[in-house]
């Protein structure tokens, strides 16, 4: 299932619900599946794995790291007017860039 994802690496995005919704502030993307329709967030949804040694490493025990959340979890954080939007699309010249459906700003560098 392939779906057009309109958050991307490195963006800003607010949990509004699961796991990570009680972090007031907001969060870091840190990759993106879109065939999944999940990504990974900064932070959220803390997973413990256990390491065991091998030839390679030398470190056995457990480490923390970041599950992935479904992206209908989150919600992009606009960077003029710092509040969770929805994403809306507009053409600049040939190709389609995100806008702010609040502030009508752009979320593309």
């Amino acid at each position: 299932m392939h779906t057009r994802v309109d958050i991307r690496r490195d963006d800003t995005v607010k949990v509004i619900t699961g796991r990570g919704k009680n972090a007031k502030d907001k969060k870091r993307v840190l990759a993106v599946f879109p065939n999944d329709g999940k990504l990974l967030v900064e932070g959220v949804k803390l997973v413990k794995k256990h390491l065991s040694s091998k030839r390679t490493r030398n470190k056995a025990g457990i480490a923390e790291q970041e599950s992935r959340i479904a992206i209908s979890n989150v919600m992009v954080v606009c960077p003029s007017c710092d509040k969770p939007t929805r994403v809306a699309h507009d053409k600049k010249g040939d190709r389609f860039i995100r806008v702010c459906k609040r502030c009508d700003a752009p979320l593309d560098k």
